[in-house]
């Protein structure tokens, strides 16, 4: 799994390093986690509001932090997907 967080460094997007990485180790996903804080590239993604979460190519959320529960279920789906 290919996980890429996209934000500018701000404490909003730490918190969500930080929460991904410890429900990938939560639920023993193997990842490769990886946090983009480069204005341009982040737009590449074509993302507005920071901080968003890319699983696997896919935009699963942008401008909020989701909850660990909401982590979990995106997590779990796109593992079994």
């Amino acid at each position: 799994m290919k996980v890429v967080i996209l934000g500018p460094g701000c404490a909003q997007c730490n918190d969500l390093e930080q929460a991904v990485l410890q429900e990938l180790g939560r639920l023993n996903i193997p990842a490769a986690v990886e946090h983009v804080t480069d204005i341009k590239e982040i737009g590449r993604y074509g993302i507005v509001r920071t901080p968003a979460l890319v699983v696997n190519g896919k935009i699963v959320s942008a401008g909020i932090v989701p909850n660990s529960r909401r982590l979990r279920e995106i997590l779990n789906s796109l593992t079994k997907s």
